[in-house]
């Protein structure tokens, strides 16, 4: 039948490296999220925000010269 024996070593060496490693870096980015955003990212954050706002304008201002060129574009897409 089956050995039990054989997984003994595996599961003690789990047991004491890699459990408590997977623990520690675990709570630890569980922290880090919970601390909220960087400087850094939230800089970017607002960057992107801005970004994306602009490229809104921009999207309008197509659609409005689309309107006034081809007022029948809409429909063609």
């Amino acid at each position: 039948m089956f050995d039990a024996e054989i997984l003994v070593a595996p599961i003690i060496i789990f047991m004491i490296v890699v459990a408590p490693l997977w623990l520690i870096l675990h709570y630890r980015s569980k922290k880090q999220v919970s601390q909220g955003l960087s400087e850094h990212e939230h800089r970017q954050l607002v960057e992107l925000a801005h970004k994306a706002e602009k490229m809104a304008q921009r999207v309008e201002t197509l659609e409005a010269l689309l309107d006034q060129e081809s007022p029948e574009w809409r429909r063609k897409v």
